[in-house]
């Protein structure tokens, strides 16, 4: 690509944002576009790829505070019709040369950002610059993200995605990124994964999982054993007599797969569930139970308001 290729390019309007946008706008706007123009997403739509490709190459000048200063820079200049003088770096031959910018197209492929203009705002020829690093984003089912998968990039190849990744984690993938100048090597190219929530277990922090499981009131008060689900298969769990709303049982080693090995631990979170409907039976039973049952879930709040009162009198 020429240098005035580059610099003709609206990287601000490929994303959809104005010139003064922060970098989180910028970020948050890429981050749109890439997954509604990803490949994966449009299989065999080569409209499709090709602007994510230009989506991508947007992001990775604009999130660049270096490259975004030097990108805006030679736009004004171009969008100006003008030229200037730039100087060379001592023992580079001295004396100063003037560059017009509305020859630059003539230039031939001067590697894009961080090319000549680098240079030529520099101050002086500078050695080789290693290339940007770029960043993707791939969803995954939860399944994926447990069991490990390789997804395709569009940059060619694939990543392996090692089993248990978190949502918004990142899988590094060397020298997929930008290509280098002046003979130096590409950047790296980071795979940020999304992880699509799962309908039972939610992930909990060093592998941990936890599935919600309803009891019943007599269950829960008189104890009983409950079939969980787990990531391979099921576990008997034991319920004991008494156990509270929202407790949390737990089994060990069935958890996600960890970063270090191994795998976390489930927990089993007990939700007592209160009966909406009574049949008359059911009511009878329950008003026995009470009249039988005389100890108070409230007793240390009535011992307090008698308290207040016998102050207050």
């Amino acid at each position: 690509m020429s240098q005035r290729e580059w610099a003709e390019k609206d990287y601000y309007k490929t994303l959809g944002v104005d010139k003064t946008a922060t970098k989180d706008e910028i970020k948050k706007a890429y981050r749109k576009l890439a997954q509604k123009y990803h490949p994966d997403a449009n299989k065999g739509d080569a409209s499709a790829e090709a602007r994510f490709k230009e989506i991508s190459e947007a992001h990775s000048i604009l999130s660049n505070d270096t490259k975004r200063r030097e990108y805006d820079q030679m736009r004004s200049l171009i969008e100006a019709g003008g030229h200037r003088w730039y100087g060379y770096a001592p023992g580079d031959g001295g004396g100063n040369v003037r560059v017009d910018i509305g020859d630059l197209g003539d230039l031939g492929d001067l590697g894009g950002a961080g090319g000549l203009f680098d240079d030529l705002l520099g101050f002086g020829f500078r050695g080789p610059a290693r290339g940007e690093d770029m960043e993707t984003e791939v969803e995954l089912s939860f399944e994926e993200a447990m069991q490990g998968t390789t997804v395709s990039l569009s940059q060619g190849g694939g990543v392996r995605i090692p089993p248990g990744i978190g949502d918004g984690s990142r899988v590094r993938v060397a020298g997929k990124g930008a290509k280098g100048h002046r003979g130096a090597g590409p950047g790296d190219l980071y795979v940020r994964v999304k992880v699509r929530p799962h309908p039972i277990f939610e992930r909990g922090p060093e592998g941990q999982l936890t599935v919600k499981v309803p009891v019943t009131i007599s269950e829960a008060a008189l104890g009983t054993q409950v079939e969980v689900p787990t990531l391979d298969g099921s576990v008997t769990v034991k319920v004991p007599a008494g156990t509270p709303n929202g407790k949390s049982l737990r089994v060990r080693g069935k958890g996600a797969p960890t970063v270090k090995g191994g795998k976390g631990d489930l927990l089993v979170k007990i939700e007592v569930e209160i009966p909406q409907k009574l049949s008359k039976q059911e009511r009878e039973l329950l008003e026995s139970f009470a009249a039988a049952h005389r100890s108070s879930p409230r007793a240390h709040l009535e011992s307090y308001l008698d308290a207040e009162r016998a102050k207050a009198s």
